[in-house]
């Protein structure tokens, strides 16, 4: 079968809007997770993402971490910055994974907006004493070059802004084979999970080692 590519597939879709809880492990740091539904184990069995792949991966090299998943399908960019302060008051974590923006870019919403959004949810985390690591998205071509390049640009603008650390695309290694999806073509299917936490281990795990 013929390989197609996930910005082709994705050309006029929005990510799915299901809910999906938080959990935790108690460790000395805590690490949360704020993202959508690639976050959120969307369509895919329990404790099979790669939010849980890297707490197995986290447990084998004896990194001493919590992982709160306040993932939620569906999520924007202005929901996340709406629920981050309660949740940085309830689990106080020492690092943050902010993976958000891909519903913002495929609603079409103001850019100006994500990136303050972004930049906001970055201020409020390290305000709270915790590290910051963005991971980046891309749009299909269709969005129009001026506005998908303009998206991408917006995680490297706000890492920079904020000094902050960055993965700049999550889907590197899986955009360009459909096979690494779901029936809808959208989201990441279970054989895609550990290559995902693959793209962001390099960046993540030096900030997991150190104080």
């Amino acid at each position: 079968m013929k390989r197609r590519t996930w910005f082709a597939a994705l050309s006029g879709l929005v990510l799915g809007t299901w809910f999906a809880p938080a959990s935790s492990l108690a460790a000395t740091r805590t690490l949360l997770v704020l993202g959508d539904s690639l976050s959120a184990e969307y369509g895919l069995a329990r404790d099979t993402g790669w939010v849980r792949l890297l707490r197995d991966r986290m447990a084998e090299k004896r990194l001493d971490w919590s992982i709160v998943n306040a993932s939620i399908s569906g999520e924007t960019t202005a929901g996340g910055a709406s629920r981050l302060p309660k949740l940085l008051a309830d689990h106080k974590p020492q690092l943050v994974i902010v993976e958000l923006g891909a519903n913002d870019g495929l609603r079409g919403s103001p850019l100006d907006m994500t990136r303050r959004n972004l930049d906001g949810i970055t201020q409020a985390a390290q305000e709270a004493g915790a590290k910051v690591l963005l991971v980046g998205m891309k749009l299909p071509p269709n969005f129009g070059k001026a506005y998908t390049d303009r998206f991408a640009a917006l995680f490297e603008q706000t890492a920079q802004a904020r000094k902050t650390a960055l993965v700049p695309f999550f889907m590197e290694s899986i955009a360009a084979d459909l096979s690494y999806f779901q029936a809808d073509r959208i989201h990441p299917n279970e054989r895609a999970q550990a290559l995902l936490l693959d793209t962001v281990w390099p960046t993540l795990e030096p900030m997991l080692k150190t104080r």
